[in-house]
């Protein structure tokens, strides 16, 4: 594939907004599609139809490829091969890297990032009794997770399962990132739930973000430069009983917690906003000194 122009750029957005400036009469080519479940979107301006086609293909291939080590959604997935039969060898190298950020995070959160929580998750969204709820947390601990190049096991085969969507998109939004980059884009403002900003906007300036809370409303608003974001919010879906969506082993968290992280990668800033959410605010700045080059822009 032919490498594109510095000044051509790509904004990918999905929840959160973007703020970018487009040049007037600038052609544009259009992707829909799925991410994680989730409504995405390609937007390339600068491009025709015509000439984004290569690219939009190449895009929707690799995203499609992640779907298939990540997705909770697809029954042939990695991660829903791995919870099905406790087992799964040869993993993908990109699940590996999950994981062991997963390692750092819950270890920096004194294990309330915790991806083990989706047997409870699942519980709660089925309304099980409180005796199906216990055994269900019972199964809970990363500790007891093995992982390594050949192979990743769960402690408890057909009960034990993980739950990768705290961080997954963030890890899509960097390979994505990495594939435009490998394009010769070099503008590029990536949205898969999480953003990643390569360079400037087309006017020159810092690309500009709107973070957003559960109901879409921005809260504020900032500026990235070879820099990420992401933004977790627990009452962005709320389980029966109005629990939030992010659980940690010891309890809910906060309904109205929102979050906002900038990091060097989208994988650590959708990480750490997740966990973040699932711990006391007092935690925050404690949690946040084992990542120097993170960066707490919005709690509410």
């Amino acid at each position: 594939m032919s490498r594109l122009s510095r000044r051509r750029f790509l904004i990918m957005s999905a929840a959160c907004a973007a703020l970018p400036a487009v040049a007037s009469g600038a052609p544009v080519a259009h992707w829909r599609g799925i991410a994680l479940g989730a409504r995405a979107s390609l937007d390339l301006v600068g491009l025709s139809e015509a000439e984004a086609a290569p690219l939009l293909s190449s895009i929707e291939a690799e995203l499609n490829r992640l779907e298939d080590i990540f997705s909770l959604y697809r029954s042939r997935s990695q991660i829903s091969e791995l919870n099905r039969s406790g087992l799964l060898q040869q993993p993908a190298p990109e699940l590996l890297n999950v994981l062991s950020l997963c390692s750092t995070l819950h270890s920096a959160s004194d294990g309330a990032f915790d991806p083990t929580i989706q047997p409870v998750w699942r519980a709660m969204a089925a309304r099980a009794s409180a005796s199906e709820l216990t055994a269900a947390q019972e199964t809970v601990g990363w500790h007891r997770v093995r992982y390594d190049a050949d192979a990743i096991q769960l402690p408890e085969p057909g009960v034990s399962a993980l739950t990768l969507n705290g961080i997954a998109q963030g890890a899509i939004t960097d390979r994505i990132a990495a594939l435009l980059r490998s394009f010769g884009l070099r503008d590029v403002l990536v949205n898969m739930g999480e953003i990643a900003a390569m360079g400037q906007r087309g006017d020159g300036q810092d690309w500009r973000v709107g973070l957003a809370g559960h109901n879409n409303q921005v809260l504020k608003k900032i500026t990235l430069r070879e820099r990420s974001v992401a933004t977790s919010s627990v009452a962005g879906t709320l389980l029966p009983g109005d629990h939030g969506h992010i659980l940690n082993p010891f309890g809910p968290s906060p309904s109205n917690h929102t979050v906002s992280v900038s990091a060097p990668n989208a994988a650590l800033a959708d990480g750490l906003s997740t966990a973040l959410c699932a711990v006391p605010k007092e935690w925050t700045g404690r949690i946040l000194q084992s990542f120097p080059l993170a960066s707490l822009e919005l709690s509410g």
